[in-house]
């Protein structure tokens, strides 16, 4: 790869830019979930270690190029400073003075980049403005990668740049899973629609020798077989479509699996009575909420078989119980294996890490990406602007 790291940069006595994704939940004023905080901890420490004066660039929200009191990174410096054990510094304006008065061992908090409309838009003059503040450019926000923001793209154009090490790690994670990966290499893609996950879809069928469809997703591969789904959510718009997935996946070398059984009810709720089925015998009233327990084997199977797994998306709507059954199963019997040294598991996307959460079962994990968008458009194949501009 052709990026730097932090390994590879002078910092002492540097005022060194980074962008980092503090752009975490909030409630009355106070961070619920601090993990994205505590993922910049380790590149903020190494800078100060190494003599160097950070200089965090961060969003919040979508301001949309104005500012928007509530959304001000100001509320976020409390959390921010306790992770870091030390005062966190904040400037929501005169960004000269402010990095001019930067001690050694101090760290400084800019405003939320994205109440400037030069930040989205690119505009080289706000970037420019940007890296006038700083002597080397840090990208610690690969969850941000994906846009071709000031903050994101256009200063590290401008500046000695590098990864930094949530960014190093989240990157040869997901280079050692897709890039160059340990065979064989089976990747479970669940979620509602296969109208989202098309580019996603016809990407992995190169890469991977196993595709695990789950979800709404699975539900209109099988209707494009011409099976029964009762009142399953589908997209039969795109039945078409799944077809030339399967007949890709045939000369490809990939082997598509799909439900064998399903548990199927006739209320989406919590609870609902329900009951396994065939995945091609869903009752007429019925809507399919979960894979059954002969699909659940035959993914365990194929895991034990398996020496990397990439995982995005849930295998049912586990949001209701008892319908998570399959993915808590699957994702127990992949984190044991991972736990053991036979297996590498590398997984991201909200819904994800909150399904593998209720599993107990992301710290066993290899990696587990915070990213979103970001995360998804790597496993597309795009290249990401964030990431593109590192030693460009």
């Amino acid at each position: 790869m052709a990026w730097k790291t932090l390994d590879d940069m002078d910092l002492s006595g540097k005022r060194v830019l980074v962008r980092v994704d503090i752009n975490v939940p909030m409630d009355g004023g106070k961070v619920t979930d601090t993990t994205r905080i505590d993922r910049i901890v380790p590149t903020v420490e190494d800078i100060l270690a190494k003599g160097g004066k950070p200089i965090l660039l961060a969003h919040f929200g979508r301001p949309k190029g104005k500012v928007v009191p509530e959304m001000s990174l100001e509320q976020v410096v409390p959390a921010l400073s306790e992770a870091l054990g030390q005062k966190v510094a904040f400037a929501d304006g005169g960004w000269d003075a402010a990095v001019a008065t930067l001690s050694a061992g101090q760290v400084l908090l800019l405003e939320n980049m994205r109440f400037f409309p030069g930040e989205e838009a690119n505009d080289p003059a706000f970037a420019k403005e940007l890296a006038a503040l700083g002597d080397i450019y840090c990208n610690d926000a690969f969850s941000a990668a994906h846009r071709a923001h000031a903050s994101t793209e256009g200063v590290a154009h401008l500046l000695p740049n590098c990864a930094g090490r949530n960014m190093q790690e989240e990157l040869e994670a997901l280079e050692g899973a897709l890039g160059d990966p340990i065979r064989p290499v089976a990747a479970v893609v669940g979620g509602a629609k296969v109208s989202t996950k098309i580019t996603l879809l016809s990407n992995l069928l190169d890469k991977v020798d196993h595709l695990i469809i789950g979800g709404g997703m699975a539900n209109t591969f099988l209707l494009a077989q011409g099976h029964e789904i009762g009142q399953s959510l589908a997209e039969a718009e795109m039945t078409d479509t799944a077809l030339e997935i399967l007949e890709k996946a045939k000369g490809s070398g990939c082997q598509i699996h799909l439900p064998v059984d399903v548990v199927v009810a006739e209320e989406f709720k919590a609870r609902a009575p329900h009951k396994v089925c065939p995945a091609e015998a869903c009752p007429a009233e019925g809507m399919i909420l979960d894979a059954g327990p002969k699909t659940v084997a035959k993914i365990c199977e194929i895991f034990d078989e398996s020496e990397t797994v990439i995982w995005n998306g849930p295998l049912g709507a586990f949001e209701i119980m008892p319908f998570g059954a399959a993915t808590y199963a699957a994702a127990r019997q992949a984190g044991a294996l991972t736990d053991r040294g036979e297996l590498i598991t590398v997984a991201g996307g909200g819904d994800t890490v909150s399904a593998l959460n209720n599993a107990k079962a992301v710290h066993q994990f290899t990696y587990i990406s915070t990213a979103g968008g970001a995360f998804l458009e790597w496993m597309e194949g795009k290249t990401l602007p964030g990431v593109a501009a590192l030693g460009g």
